[in-house]
């Protein structure tokens, strides 16, 4: 059944299934994950025009940014399961704690591999882009996103400390 999930490009046609999974997470009460996720979609349209506003360097408007696109995965079920941001580059901030990619699964969808399956896929966007290795990033502590980036061949390099105490534990995927 996880074979059967597609990644999507954010579209306008997608806007029931985007809400369902905002309302979702939002109800959780849970950190949003990607940070893309956290924009409130009311006005869908700009929303998903928010998405494709820095998605190349000669979009860029903030000088400390990096191009980056969003991606959403959609199950079997015609569910809206996941959503995924990809860094086309690294800054500073990104190199110690973001990562090139920032994926996140529903609260009600977890622990049926959706995870792995979104990881996956984004990997073969991110070869697209022309990247060779990327940095992927989970919270100390996370176990089940550890696992994910291990079972999709990450290396464990090293933690970083956030300001706030926070533990990020940072792998590497070659491509």
């Amino acid at each position: 059944m996880i074979n059967q999930v597609i990644l999507v490009e954010p579209s306008l046609e997608y806007r029931d299934l985007y809400m369902d999974f905002y309302e979702d997470w939002l109800g959780s009460g849970e950190d949003m994950v990607p940070w893309v996720i956290e924009r409130d979609p009311s006005n869908f349209e700009a929303y998903v025009a928010f998405l494709y506003a820095e998605d190349s360097e000669d979009k860029l408007t903030r000088e400390s940014w990096v191009p980056h696109s969003t991606y959403w995965l959609i199950n079997e079920a015609d569910k809206l399961v996941g959503a995924v941001n990809i860094r086309h580059r690294l800054n500073q901030k990104l190199s110690e704690s973001g990562g090139n990619i920032g994926y996140g699964i529903r609260p009600s969808e977890r622990r049926k591999g959706y995870a792995g399956a979104l990881l996956a896929k984004s990997l073969i966007r991110t070869r697209e882009l022309g990247l060779n290795r990327v940095l992927v990033v989970c919270d100390q502590g996370n176990i089940g996103s550890e696992k994910t980036i291990l079972k999709n061949g990450g290396i464990f390099e090293s933690e970083f400390t956030e300001a706030n105490g926070n533990i990020i534990r940072r792998f590497w995927i070659e491509l």
